[in-house]
């Protein structure tokens, strides 16, 4: 008998991973399977996976909490960070994209926050993109029947709140001993060294000075965030009393070819890496993603520059660096504040529904935005830089240099639309794209047309021998 052929319902019906349809049916449990969908709704249940040298712990709280390690060591008496190597082979065997919050999945005691029970019912990743269980609440307090409850979680409306009121403060108003210790740093000498691969392409370009050219210097130098900044830094510092330095740097091209020179950018990158490691050891899945972003950032960057109309459109050179720089906080507290970073990864990786800055915030007392932007301001860098990395993700900044910024925030959310990048996904306002003078079509265009560039890319990224 020939197989029959599924319905347009049918195959447009959610389908659950069968190591999750298996359980829930083995349990007992009814779940209404629906699609994942932006807006109010019930609660969803975040699922961390932790570790100490004691064993493993399920930590299940809401979606409108963030998950702070200090205070759940307050309550469990536990010093856990995440078992993210545990969590990767889970999610891998069982073909999962995120882990759902069913206790009887995992093999490992579980607490969860009270909370969670307060509403009629609660949405669960099903572990398959986009499709949610929902689940009503008496019978999800009977999944949790070994499990422990307390109050640990911390509530984002708090969070949210804290942020904006220090955001309105003057920057120099900076709240918290953490903010102020790193704003101090960054006022002292700061060097943050090249990629690993950019440093064997410094070496084979100074092994033949007469052969490479500026074109051969820029061309590198545009691929490395770290590079780029202290390249325009050092052209900007580079003048004397006798001979003042020329008028301002709008690009690493500029700094090369009209101020430095090839062999002294080559001469001075090759000092930045000596002695120094060329990437944290801790961060680099992270560092990866981070080059990938800002390079992709930087060329939408000068695409979109292209589409806007002649008599609107910004330095193209400050634009690229714009895109190139705009998450160069990130970077810095790699490199110059590694504990601070180390804090920082674990409690993104077990909080990844909320926005990176209430984390940064909450943690630190600054955002890296913030941290880019005083590190702008140290090294003398152009305005334009500042304000674009420190107003990036506020669409409706009207104020000056605004162009680069809210380029920033159109790039940086076209990325992220095709899965690019790390921040929250959010719907590009129609002014912003008016003030610009781009349709959404342009803006998709220009995308479209770094997309189709993805291998040459790469390439740059990899820089082989």
């Amino acid at each position: 008998m020939p197989d029959t052929v599924p319905t347009a319902a049918e195959l447009l019906k959610p389908q659950l991973p069968p190591i999750i349809r298996d359980l829930l049916t083995s349990l007992g449990v009814p779940v209404r399977i629906v699609h994942e969908r932006p807006g109010s709704g019930p609660p969803r249940v975040q699922a961390a996976l932790l570790e100490d040298a004691a064993g493993s712990l399920l930590v299940l709280f809401p979606g409108d909490q963030l998950l702070d390690l200090h205070r759940l060591k307050t309550v469990v008496g536990r010093d856990l960070a995440p078992a993210e190597a545990r969590r990767r082979q889970l999610l891998g065997g069982a073909r999962l994209s995120a882990l759902p919050g069913l206790p009887a999945l995992i093999d490992t005691p579980c607490l969860y926050d009270e909370r969670l029970l307060q509403e009629p019912s609660l949405l669960l990743d099903s572990g398959q993109p986009h499709v949610l269980l929902e689940i009503d609440r008496e019978v999800y307090r009977s999944l949790l029947a070994d499990a422990h409850g307390a109050r640990f979680g911390m509530p984002l409306v708090r969070l949210r709140h804290n942020l904006q009121r220090h955001a309105a403060e003057p920057m120099e108003a900076v709240q918290g001993f953490t903010a102020r210790r790193i704003r101090q740093r960054l006022e002292r000498r700061v060097e943050i060294p090249p990629r690993q691969n950019t440093v064997r392409r410094i070496h084979q370009l100074y092994g033949n000075l007469h052969g490479c050219s500026d074109d051969d210097v820029t061309d590198l130098i545009e691929t490395d965030p770290a590079l780029a900044a202290q390249v325009v830094s050092w052209a900007g510092l580079s003048g004397t009393a006798h001979h003042p330095a020329p008028e301002k740097v709008l690009s690493v091209e500029d700094a090369i070819v009209r101020v430095l020179g090839s062999e002294v950018v080559l001469n001075l990158s090759l000092g930045l890496s000596e002695g120094k490691p060329p990437e944290p050891p801790d961060a680099r899945d992270d560092m990866t993603s981070y080059w990938e972003a800002a390079l992709y950032t930087a060329t939408l960057m000068d695409g979109l520059c292209r589409a806007m109309p002649r008599g609107t459109r910004p330095e193209p050179g400050l634009a690229y660096l714009a895109g190139l720089l705009h998450n160069f906080g990130y970077l810095t507290l790699a490199h110059i504040f590694p504990p601070y970073f180390k804090l920082l990864s674990q409690h993104l990786q077990i909080n990844p529904h909320v926005p990176h800055a209430l984390v940064e915030h909450h943690l630190l007392g600054v955002t890296r935005e913030q941290i880019g932007a005083w590190l702008m301001e140290h090294w003398q860098m152009p305005e334009e830089l500042t304000v674009a990395l420190n107003c990036q993700h506020d669409a409706g900044y009207r104020g000056r240099h605004a162009v680069y910024a809210n380029l920033v925030y159109l790039a940086v959310n076209l990325l992220r639309n095709r899965g690019i990048g790390d921040t929250p996904q959010e719907e590009i306002p129609q002014r912003l794209l008016d003030d610009l003078g781009l349709t959404r079509a342009r803006a998709e265009e220009a995308l479209d047309r770094v997309l189709a560039a993805e291998t040459a890319l790469r390439v740059l990224l990899a820089q082989p021998e």
